[in-house]
């Protein structure tokens, strides 16, 4: 009679741990025996999208859905990447396959049939696999260029059966090679912002030249205006603060409510006798146009203010970009 697999009696804390340790040992094989094989998958990835070609991702069941994650990764890092499932693969998405692509596989045993069935295609196509394989003696692995080793010792599963330790091993070798590539390949928080126009992410990703208040939208006085119309035009604009320029916009100073405030403290009835150019501060914060939304929020975060001037190469101001245009985004 065939043996049933024994139940492990493992609490929650347990199970992190095990997957913990699954973690742990595939760094240790990263710092050994797998990192020429790891630096060869990043090579052919990397060549892959140089000529314009993609990395497809394959994988049956909960290796399936490891596989999306790690397209999507590719993807949003900046290296052209899909997911092709097996199944319909053979039977007509193979189409999507395209001389020069290379195919990473993720199978823990190796054997899965709906894989095999696609090697004789690929083989012919001259697609290059990548394997990240728990069987070093697989069919899988036998026929890959690259084979990647996601063996674990055991499962968080407490039948030691369902791909939980593996699957978490499978996420973070993906993630360390879509990382390798995007770094191999150069790409910077520019393209990153490129690539996440939507959402927080895309928010704290936008440059400031797209948030701030600019032209008419930009409170703006003279140096010689009177504080009546220095307020008036705060008020106006409602950003608690007004630039003060000079010729061809050039940036003079800023006014803040605080600083109208403390002004008020001193001089109390002959605060309105004062000019724009007398009050105002004369360094005040700056930021350029091509700066991160995250970016000027951190500096306004550690500079304790509410808006920051943008400023051209030859100091003109243009812009007001203000805390309530960057929070919500720009800390997600």
């Amino acid at each position: 009679m065939e043996s049933q697999p024994q139940s492990r009696r493992t609490g929650p804390s347990e199970l992190v741990r095990t997957e913990a340790r699954a973690l742990l040992e595939l760094a240790i094989r990263l710092d050994g025996p797998m990192l020429a094989p790891f630096a060869r998958a990043t090579e052919l990835v990397v060549e892959a999208a140089g000529r314009g070609n993609r990395a497809i991702l394959l994988g049956m069941g909960k290796s399936g859905l490891i596989a999306r994650k790690i397209a999507a990764t590719l993807c949003s890092t900046g290296t052209p990447a899909y997911f092709l499932h097996p199944a319909e693969a053979l039977h007509g998405d193979l189409g999507m396959v395209a001389v020069g692509d290379v195919a990473v596989a993720l199978s823990l045993s190796g054997e899965t049939e709906e894989l095999l069935a696609l090697l004789p295609a690929l083989r012919r196509m001259g697609t290059a696999v990548i394997s990240l394989c728990g069987a070093a003696g697989s069919t899988l692995a036998q026929a890959s260029a690259v084979v990647l080793d996601v063996s674990v010792t055991a499962e968080a599963c407490a039948l030691n059966l369902a791909p939980t330790a593996s699957t978490t091993v499978m996420l973070a070798l993906g993630d360390a090679l879509a990382m390798e590539v995007s770094r191999k390949r150069g790409f910077a928080a520019e393209d990153f912002a490129e690539l996440h126009p939507g959402g927080r992410l895309g928010r704290r990703l936008a440059r400031v030249s797209e948030l701030m208040h600019a032209g008419d939208a930009m409170p703006q006085v003279a140096a010689g205006t009177p504080m009546v119309e220095v307020i008036h035009e705060m008020s106006h604009k409602k950003l608690g603060m007004t630039t003060v320029l000079g010729e061809g916009g050039v940036l003079l100073g800023m006014i803040s409510d605080g600083d109208l405030r403390r002004l008020l403290e001193r001089d109390g009835p002959n605060t309105l006798t004062h000019t724009a150019g007398e009050i105002m501060n004369a360094r005040p914060m700056t930021i350029t146009p091509e700066a991160f939304a995250g970016e000027a929020l951190a500096l306004m975060e550690e500079r304790k203010i509410t808006s920051l001037i943008v400023a051209g190469p030859q100091g003109e101001a243009l812009g007001v970009v203000h805390l309530h245009d960057l929070w919500v985004g720009a800390r997600g």
